[in-house]
């Protein structure tokens, strides 16, 4: 488990997440993986990234959605970017039969629910990542 003292960056309302604010926040390596994902996205799954400021965290969130759907959450912190999906009781278990880190199924499978939401966040710090998380966004867009 990571210590906690994990910062959450983008805070400032005033400040929109440009790619400049966001190469600043996150160091050129891990704003090529965060450029990858955004790519990724809207190119093969043809989802649309939305940003926005929530008052409730205080911060910039990016909402990944497909039409009304929405597939994940970005948010950005420091020494990575963290990407938050949730799933029903009836959409996780399709998770487990996914050809991903056995890593990521272990923490989802304790994950505290949300409400009746199960969340499952991966940390991205690395390229290595982002094949399991493509097969994460194939399977919830594939969701009815």
């Amino acid at each position: 488990m990571e210590s906690n003292n994990e910062t959450l960056l983008l805070r400032e309302k005033e400040i929109e997440p440009t790619d400049n604010v966001l190469e600043n926040a996150l160091g050129k390596e891990l704003f090529s993986i965060y450029q990858e994902l955004i790519k990724i996205f809207t190119d093969e799954f043809s989802l649309e990234p939305q940003w926005r400021f929530y008052n409730d965290g205080k911060a910039w969130l990016c909402k990944v959605v497909f039409k009304k759907k929405t597939i994940l959450w970005l948010s950005i912190w420091e020494n990575y970017i963290k990407t938050g999906f949730y799933f029903t009781e009836k959409t996780q278990k399709g998770v487990f039969e996914l050809d991903i880190d056995n890593k990521i199924k272990k923490e989802f499978e304790v994950a505290k629910l949300i409400g009746k939401l199960i969340p499952l966040v991966i940390d991205i710090d690395q390229q290595n990542q982002i094949e399991d998380l493509k097969k994460l966004v194939k399977y919830m867009k594939e969701l009815k």
